[in-house]
């Protein structure tokens, strides 16, 4: 993708977003506990005042995590909100903080796997759930090999402007998510990693395979694509550490016996993947998305909403 000159953006519409893109430059130079600090009050405000979104979260940890006591789930969504509020501050940073800075924040977990991957001359395809700090594994590999990652447009041109350039730091390629998949095919088979996130609700468009306890509509795409570009696929979980002192990036080794050619199997494999990524800190997980927004046949008659 070109850059769009930023004097395209000068118009009265957008001196707002530059007056909050300014706020948070000047608040990117703060060490990452105050960072911290500041996000997890936001997040708490967050919390108690966007009681739709904290319905939406309770609702989805208490179905995928059907034996934690109530009083757990919800110390959990409140640290799951604390974490967003966190990370309203800290994603700007990542854009713009300079590559030592940056780097000193993350350590690596099963870097092994991914060296032996690059060293093997298949391609990749890193399987990275929707964590909130989950860019910072993308600019972090990136840096490597530059990666390949879906997109979608923001409404805001300036904010798309920044977003872009932000996330293409290190270099790489941003592909629209509605492109046709043959521009992605193309894309990978040239040997950039493909950084893909496949678990938002799918619509009418995906399968129903377990996701944790509950059927969910899922993308089934991710064993054709490892069909078709003989690629790795190498599951990748992000953790935001402890009071600011950073991230952990955990990476698994390759799925064996994948893709094995069936579509449900394929994808039913892709979710437990996730789950298995997501159990050890589900506080992490993006829980505010309607995940099982979509419900199976079965279920369309009846009058009990899911959310």
């Amino acid at each position: 993708m070109q850059k769009q000159p930023l004097t395209d953006f000068l118009a009265p519409k957008y001196w707002p977003t530059w007056l909050g893109l300014a706020i948070l430059r000047i608040i990117s130079f703060l060490p990452l506990p105050i960072l911290a600090m500041l996000g997890k009050t936001i997040g708490l405000l967050f919390y108690y005042l966007g009681a739709s979104r904290r319905r939406i979260a309770f609702k989805n940890i208490s179905v995928c995590f059907p034996d934690m006591p109530e009083a757990e789930v919800r110390r959990t969504n409140r640290t799951h909100f604390m974490l967003i509020g966190q990370s309203l501050f800290t994603t700007p940073m990542h854009w713009w903080i300079s590559k030592r800075r940056f780097n000193k924040l993350i350590t690596i977990s099963g870097r092994e796997h991914y060296d032996k991957a690059l060293e093997s001359g298949r391609n990749i395809i890193i399987l990275a759930p929707h964590f909130i700090s989950l860019d910072v594994a993308g600019l972090r590999l990136a840096q490597e090999r530059p990666m390949l990652t879906m997109y979608q447009y923001a409404k805001n041109g300036l904010v798309d402007e920044i977003v872009k350039r932000g996330r293409l730091r290190f270099g790489g390629e941003l592909v629209e998510r509605k492109a046709p998949m043959r521009n992605l095919i193309r894309a990978i088979r040239k040997g950039a990693p493909f950084y893909y996130l496949p678990d938002q609700d799918a619509g009418r468009k995906g399968i129903f395979v377990p996701f944790f306890h509950e059927q969910a509509a899922t993308y089934s795409v991710l064993g054709k694509f490892a069909e078709m570009t003989d690629a790795l696929v190498i599951p990748c979980g992000t953790r935001i550490k402890p009071w600011g002192t950073g991230y952990e990036v955990t990476l698994g080794a390759p799925l064996d016996y994948f893709p094995s050619g069936d579509e449900y199997q394929d994808t039913a494999r892709m979710n437990e993947e996730v789950a298995n990524l997501i159990r050890p800190h589900p506080e992490q997980y993006f829980w505010v998305h309607k995940r099982f927004k979509t419900r199976p046949p079965e279920e369309l008659e009846t009058t009990v909403k899911f959310y």
